[in-house]
């Protein structure tokens, strides 16, 4: 892999790193703010912040090959 593909790679896992952060955040915030109101929300908010995070991971992952 070059240091071009490197980057990018580390880049992507950056920014997927960002958006796992940004939906455990609205993770959070439904459990602390809304959960009693709201918990009908919790599976999808749950699975978007899961597969977030498998997105990073799966990326980094791509950087250790």
């Amino acid at each position: 892999m070059t240091s071009e593909e490197t980057k990018a790679l580390e880049k992507q896992a950056a920014k997927l790193k960002f958006i796992a952060s940004q939906k455990a955040s609205e993770l959070h915030d439904l459990v602390e703010d809304r959960l009693w109101a709201e918990f009908e929300d919790l599976p999808a908010v749950a699975e978007a912040t899961y597969a977030a995070c498998k997105a990073w991971k799966d990326k980094v992952g791509e950087l250790s090959r």
